[in-house]
């Protein structure tokens, strides 16, 4: 199966080795992948921040990118639920009606796709640590595929998941909250970060890496012993 792989602008930027741990991930499944270099933005910031006309522009870019008949794999949920949820109030009815439904249909998370799409849970994988799985907002509110993390994070030997009782509470990042009320953004982000320590962890794993990124800067500035890693890097990070 060939696919195409849309990676995050931020990660492209920040954490191209997660980008890069995506790329094995595919190919070990069986996947060829196709990378189009001409790629950049869903428009996730220009949406969330009102800029709905911005977000439409790029999000034309997008649609025109990908009009081949294969899967497109995500490993940022974010960007996903703006293709998914948030294109149809731009797009429907619109002249590119038809090459946006086709990208609709075809733009999946990273780890719905390994589980729901190619039926795989089992990669090979062992990772030492004692962690949290955080399931973003854009996970559980918008597309739903926690379970597929959890599917897979269950077989990687040497990883213990702690349970949390009464839920994961959201980071504070998602919605442009961080960029229009950094103090509410980071005691939120603090409250998960305890709850997490509290509970024994010392790992915090995500398929959503802007709430990482969002995590690991409180982390390394309050000079914290906690660890964040996107799923794509553990579930690579054994291999040879």
């Amino acid at each position: 199966m060939i696919v195409d792989l849309f990676i995050p602008c931020y990660l492209d930027q920040f954490q191209p080795e997660t980008a890069r741990n995506t790329l094995k991930l595919l190919e070990r499944v069986g996947c060829g992948v196709n990378y189009n270099i001409d790629q950049t933005c869903c428009g996730q910031p220009a949406y969330e921040d009102g800029y709905r006309d911005q977000c439409k522009e790029v999000g034309e870019k997008l649609i025109r990118e990908f009009q081949e008949e294969r899967y497109v794999v995500c490993p940022g949920p974010g960007c996903v639920a703006t293709v998914r949820n948030h294109y149809p109030s731009m797009f429907h009815n619109s002249s590119l009606h038809n090459e946006y439904k086709l990208v609709q249909k075809h733009f999946y998370e990273l780890s719905d796709f390994l589980v729901n799409i190619m039926h795989v849970s089992d990669i090979g994988a062992a990772y030492e640590a004692k962690a949290v799985l955080l399931d973003s907002c854009a996970c559980k509110t918008d597309l739903k595929v926690e379970s597929a993390m959890q599917s897979l994070l269950s077989k990687v030997k040497n990883l213990t998941l702690i349970p949390f009782d009464s839920g994961i509470p959201c980071c504070g990042a998602g919605g442009g909250l961080d960029r229009k009320n950094e103090a509410l953004t980071v005691k939120m982000g603090m409250e998960l970060i305890t709850a997490a320590q509290k509970a024994g962890a010392d790992t915090l794993i995500s398929n959503d890496p802007l709430c990482l990124m969002h995590l690991n800067g409180i982390i390394l500035k309050n000079k914290l012993s906690l660890r964040t890693i996107h799923i794509a890097d553990v579930l690579t990070s054994s291999w040879s």
